[in-house]
């Protein structure tokens, strides 16, 4: 009986050594300190000396053995210090320095686009600062060039008289065109910008100022031409010089083509002489494409806050949507632009005596004067 009580004490004893064994194993398992296996065959999970060692917890609690190299894989994050081969750590501080030049690189190249971008804006207000000093020197009479209508105020222009101002209520902008001076693609821009003409292939209004049709902003159809015949200079002005100047007997042909048929057609020592005689402006206003430019846009009362030229046309028209802030909008549409050859210019001023041509541009000086054109002396003194 002694012998049977011992047995069973020594069992529950023993029981309860192997609860508190296993209780004891659980709270071990559950601090555990897991990372990735490499190599099952060499693995270990306590190392308190390898650096690749992370925290985490494992992806179920519970396990067969046979899994154990997969079970315990976690969610790990990167060690703070990562031991890397010298091979490797050299071609990766290579690649480091290699991307750092290219940044720096690029930063330097931006850096010297918008140098070069502020520079150019900074030389074309120069430019414009300069224009228009020019025409305030001009107009207060600093430079002692006197012309019709220098000081008279805006109000007292006639209406007719600016009818080359077009304005664009919505971007706020008054634009003066002078014929042959770019004005078609300007006008075409002055029509996109106002939205004001619907094209008829979309049933919106135009966007694009090149696919604005010319004809659409031509308010003539003159063209001043002595080498094939215009009926329209021909009708308004060809035959009125032929008529004063030609020394003709009997009445003109009714067309230009009948005319230049038969080898009657004025000519550019014609033209001139019409410029010239009083006898014209009394008849009527000079046409706008050989009226003077300062009667067209008024300079001396209008304050323009841009003055563009044909010489710089293309940086003109760039800075100058810019500073509308309508360059996002559109683009100025380029164009051949036809120039006067200086070996032209004198072949036709050659045949006038010196008086005749210095009283031409006695008419023409204001404009010479308030835009900054050098005196042509090489016409002149020939």
């Amino acid at each position: 009986m002694g012998t049977w009580r011992g047995l069973r004490v020594a069992f529950i004893l023993g029981s309860l050594f192997m609860i508190l064994l296993i209780i004891v194993y659980w709270d071990d398992v559950g601090g555990f300190n897991l990372y990735p296996l490499q190599d099952p065959k060499h693995e270990s999970l306590h190392s308190d000396s390898d650096p690749q060692v992370t925290t985490g917890q494992p992806r179920s609690s519970f396990t067969s053995r046979a899994n154990t190299s997969s079970a315990f894989k976690s969610h790990t994050t990167a060690p703070s210090t990562t031991l890397v081969p010298e091979e490797k750590r050299g071609t990766a501080e290579e690649q480091t320095n290699d991307e750092g030049k290219k940044t720096q690189e690029r930063k330097e190249e931006k850096r010297e686009d918008e140098e070069k971008e502020t520079s150019s804006a900074t030389e074309e207000e120069r430019e414009q600062e300069a224009r228009k000093q020019r025409i305030m020197d001009v107009c207060s009479g600093k430079d002692a060039v006197e012309f019709p209508g220098r000081t008279r105020a805006f109000e007292q222009i006639p209406n007719r008289e600016l009818d080359h101002l077009i304005v664009d209520d919505t971007h706020q902008i008054i634009y003066c065109y002078v014929p042959k001076v770019a004005c078609t693609n300007w006008k075409r821009v002055m029509v996109v910008l106002s939205q004001s003409v619907i094209s008829p292939s979309s049933g919106k209004p135009y966007t694009d100022p090149e696919a604005v049709p010319p004809d659409l902003v031509h308010n003539s159809s003159l063209h001043l031409t002595f080498a094939k015949p215009n009926e329209d200079f021909y009708r308004q002005f060809g035959s009125v010089m032929l008529r004063r100047y030609g020394n003709l007997s009997g009445s003109l042909p009714e067309t230009a083509a009948e005319a230049f048929a038969a080898g009657i057609k004025p000519t550019f020592q014609q033209f001139i002489t019409y410029l010239l005689d009083p006898e014209t402006e009394k008849e009527g206003i000079f046409n706008e494409h050989w009226r003077q430019v300062y009667r067209l846009c008024h300079p001396c009362q209008v304050k323009y806050d841009f003055i563009g030229r044909l010489e710089t046309l293309e940086t003109d028209a760039e800075h100058l949507l810019k500073l509308l802030e309508v360059d996002h909008l559109l683009h100025f549409p380029s164009g051949a632009r036809n120039r006067t050859a200086a070996s032209w210019e004198r072949d036709w001023f050659k045949q006038f005596p010196t008086l005749v041509k210095r009283e031409l541009y006695k008419l023409y000086e204001p404009d010479f004067e308030l835009f900054g054109y050098p005196k042509p002396d090489s016409v002149l003194h020939r």
